[in-house]
């Protein structure tokens, strides 16, 4: 049996020790600021990100990356004769997954060998679905049953988001100047699920941050019977203490076997912000 690889792109948010662990190749965005581009997580970090908007007070622009940059990580592998499962961002959100197609095309010889799957999600929420494809191959399960498994679990993944500062949705054209003053004052934090492959605003969230991780908090509680609780994500944006207390929490409340706390890159970062803190998990199908 040929070996499989696992590809995902840069949104995926998984942790790097778990990316070396399983050998996953990932490809990354960009992000565009003026005439300057940089990769996700290669030559820009959230840090330096947040920085660069600090001083210019713009948002960058974000991309995907091209099929060249698809067929440059897919070839070497696929000459090597190995499988290729390539899980990226959703397609209701980038132009990632088309790009891959079309790289999977171009290299005609080889396609037949390249799965490339929508995850219809975004960060952890492809990041869980990755992992899950990673563990099924390190254990020899075979292409078709990796991918019948990962194109059932991406509908059953529960992906939520807290945005502590309404500023970078502003500044990203989401969110009006008198909304972002009002939020402010107010502060409102929104709910951001994922649903379907799109972000929506499932509600708000006002006044201390200790209530909107209550509310962040409710919903894998809520659905904690119904959980795989084999892996979930506390996933964040330079938000620690509270990425801590919120894994505290599910150890003690799920019965996880694992709980993994990853950040955000500069893709995710970029339109959320700092301080935003997500749960990600799958429930049983």
């Amino acid at each position: 049996m040929a070996s499989i690889k696992i590809f995902s792109d840069s949104t995926c948010d998984l942790p790097p020790s778990l990316i070396e662990q399983h050998d996953i190749g990932i490809v990354p965005l960009y992000v565009t600021f003026g005439d300057q581009a940089f990769q996700d997580g290669v030559d820009m970090d959230p840090a330096k990100l947040y920085e660069m908007v600090d001083k210019g007070g713009q948002l960058p622009k974000t991309a995907a990356p091209s099929p060249g940059d698809f067929v440059a990580k897919f070839e070497p592998f696929v000459k090597a004769g190995q499988h290729i499962i390539y899980i990226g961002l959703s397609t209701e959100l980038s132009s990632t997954i088309q790009n891959a197609i079309i790289a999977a095309q171009m290299l005609e010889e080889h396609s037949g060998r390249i799965y490339v799957i929508d995850s219809m999600n975004l960060s952890t929420g492809i990041g869980i679905q990755v992992l899950r494809a990673a563990r099924m191959a390190e254990a020899g399960n075979s292409i078709e049953d990796i991918i019948a498994h990962i194109q059932e679990m991406r509908k059953h993944i529960e992906t939520e988001f807290i945005i502590d500062t309404l500023d970078y949705l502003h500044k990203g054209g989401r969110c009006s100047s008198l909304q972002n003053i009002i939020g402010t004052l107010l502060r409102i934090r929104p709910v951001i699920k994922v649903v379907d492959g799109k972000m929506i605003a499932a509600s708000k969230v006002r006044g201390k941050r200790e209530k909107a991780l209550e509310q962040l908090l409710s919903n894998p509680l809520n659905l904690k019977n119904q959980m795989d609780n084999d892996t979930i994500f506390v996933t964040h944006s330079y938000s620690d203490e509270d990425a801590a207390y919120v894994v505290e929490q599910l150890k003690l409340l799920t019965g996880a076997k694992h709980v993994y706390t990853s950040y955000t890159g500069c893709v995710i970062s970029s339109h959320c912000g700092p301080n935003t803190i997500g749960i990600v998990f799958a429930t049983n199908s």
